[in-house]
């Protein structure tokens, strides 16, 4: 019995006995809001700053994302703007400081990232098996001090992202994305923090991203949110081509 009580209170204190990756994913979607409040967030734009290069260059920052799978990034410097973009289905995007004013397609490969934000912008763990995604729950690990929740999400393509949450609040502190991209595999490290609500629902406005195992950080702080804006559809899509004016 002493063994007994001594394995139980192993596992207890690893977290095995405590959580299951459903419970945690509960408890997630109920600190990001109440399930009419998270269903009522049809569309979101945050405004703000990206600062790259440790903060030696500050950018102008919008995102617009509309549910349930549209997103549109726009990066302003010295009058030039830089736009990402995806509708559901092709990504596309304008990149005037490699020199291209007109719009180019994305190849799926490159176009992972958009299309995971766009669907996941009120968290991966919210909703996660009516999006296809399967969840294992991995223990805890030390991040920056805190002993995170660690999830494991599976996406039907095969990629992957570790979640991990606030032991408290059991929002997001840190995610890695692990996609294959062009053949390889490519990990990314992102970490949120400064939660505030936006119609109810918390999201992070500090988000810090950059390659695992590279100093290199890009990130954005929201100055501005705005819920459930018009967000025409024509803004997500691939610009139609200019039509040649008469003779």
């Amino acid at each position: 019995m002493r063994h007994l009580a001594a394995f139980l209170l192993m596992l207890a204190a690893s977290g095995a006995l405590a959580h299951t990756a459903d419970e945690l994913a509960a408890k997630n979607a109920a600190a990001k809001g109440s399930p009419d409040e998270l269903a009522a967030l049809k569309s979101v734009r945050l405004s703000g700053k990206l600062r790259v290069n440790r903060g030696t260059l500050e950018l102008r920052y919008v995102a617009l994302i509309r549910r349930p799978d549209s997103i549109r990034y726009e990066v302003q410097l010295q009058g030039l703007t830089r736009v990402q973009a995806f509708d559901g289905e092709q990504a596309w995007q304008i990149n005037p400081f490699q020199g291209r004013k007109d719009p180019e397609r994305l190849s799926a490969d490159d176009a992972k990232g958009l299309s995971e934000n766009a669907a996941d912008f009120t968290g991966v763990l919210v909703d996660y098996k009516a999006k296809g995604y399967t969840l294992d729950y991995l223990g805890t690990e030390d991040i920056d001090g805190t002993q995170a929740h660690k999830l494991r999400v599976t996406r039907p393509n095969g990629d992957l992202t570790y979640v991990y949450l606030d032991p408290d609040y059991f929002l997001e502190i840190r995610a890695v994305n692990r996609r294959i991209e062009h053949g390889v595999p490519n990990e990314t490290v992102v970490d949120y923090g400064d939660y505030e609500k936006v119609a109810g629902v918390y999201v992070p406005f500090a988000v810090e991203s950059g390659p695992k195992g590279s100093s290199e950080r890009v990130s954005v702080q929201v100055e501005k949110a705005e819920a459930n804006v018009a967000a025409e559809s024509r803004l997500f899509q691939f610009p139609a081509a200019p039509t040649s004016a008469a003779k």
